[in-house]
């Protein structure tokens, strides 16, 4: 089969388009033709190594988080899916590769693909409906009534984190510039800050949850004073902490790196009476299929900017690494 591979670690470093095995299927697991697949700015990220720290992939692999495409095989104990089945997923940390005509997923991280989307709609769901999803109904548990800042409302996590959050009942407020005000108006947003020419501390306060996603350090601490005592700070962008390295079972010295980075935000947010967690996001099949209920329903919508070919992958790369695309980038593989 035909896979894009990260052949070194490095930002300047392309993805290369080779010739690679189709994937081994063992037995709780589906073979996926893959139809499309949706790009992320982890892709970039791990492209350049900025996690092999703590998902230390070993080039040569195939890159990439999200799919959507048919069954043409299944493990000797899978019960859930039948060769033939249109499904999504994101698969787990080290059976990622969906850069790919072909990949195998354990059966736990995949689910049904929503009736009502094309292949390049579904393959851009999974990664950003799984962390709004974990952020929001998990770890956020968003009662109606509350009040939920999500930062970049017109990115891909943004989009569809509007939507999730209007639909738990929460009051959003998000930021965006003047060309995507009407955007994310149309998703839900109640209250839009153009973040070129306002500053959101001085028009947000007491909000129940920020969902975090600026890298900038003013942003972050600027973030933790608009929560409201006992409010939680959900960062997408880091820093890691110790909770996050017990959960994907890090060695002590990387979990002493973690605490060590994350010392002086976890203070801070001490100091507010606030929380602050890192969510590195985890396949989840079962939270995927509630997903497709919401999809089927119409309460959720996928935001599509563009559709790249497979044989632009590098250009989708790009694209995304910009910063400055509306909702999902998606490649078309068949």
């Amino acid at each position: 089969m035909k896979a894009f591979i990260v052949k070194k670690y490095g930002k300047k470093e392309k993805l290369h388009l080779t010739d690679w095995a189709v994937p081994s299927v063992n037995e709780n697991d589906v073979l996926v033709q893959v139809h499309s697949a949706g790009v992320n700015l982890l892709d970039s990220l791990i492209r350049n190594g900025d996690f092999k720290l703590f998902l230390p992939y070993k080039p040569s692999f195939v890159n990439g988080h999200d799919v959507a495409g048919i069954v043409t095989k299944i493990g000797s104990k899978v019960s859930k899916f039948k060769v033939g089945d249109e499904v999504y997923s994101r698969p787990s940390d080290y059976r990622v590769g969906t850069f790919a005509e072909y990949i195998s997923i354990d059966e736990n991280d995949v689910a049904l693909k929503p009736k009502n989307l094309s292949m390049e709609e579904a393959g851009s769901i999974p990664l950003v409906g799984l962390t709004a999803w974990q952020a929001l109904v998990e770890i956020g548990k968003i009662q109606k009534g509350q009040k939920v800042f999500i930062q970049a409302g017109s990115g891909g996590v943004g989009t569809f984190a509007i939507q999730l959050a209007k639909h738990l009942g929460a009051f959003v407020a998000t930021t965006t510039s003047a060309k995507n005000i009407e955007l994310v108006k149309s998703l839900g947003a109640d209250l839009i800050i153009d973040y070129k020419t306002e500053d959101f501390e001085t028009k947000l306060k007491d909000y129940d949850l920020v969902l975090h996603s600026n890298r900038d350090s003013k942003i972050l601490e600027k973030s933790l004073r608009i929560l409201k005592s006992g409010g939680q700070l959900v960062s997408l962008v880091g820093p890691p902490t110790p909770e996050f390295a017990t959960t994907i079972g890090l060695p002590w010295y990387l979990k002493l790196v973690t605490k060590l980075i994350s010392l002086g935000v976890k203070k801070k947010a001490k100091k507010l009476n606030s929380n602050f967690i890192f969510l590195f996001m985890r396949a989840e099949g079962r939270q995927l299929s509630e997903i497709t209920k919401l999809i089927e329903a119409g309460i959720i919508k996928p935001v599509i900017d563009k559709v790249f070919s497979f044989e632009q992958t590098n250009e989708a790369l790009s694209y995304v690494e910009t910063g400055r695309s509306r909702g999902k980038v998606v490649i078309k593989i068949k």
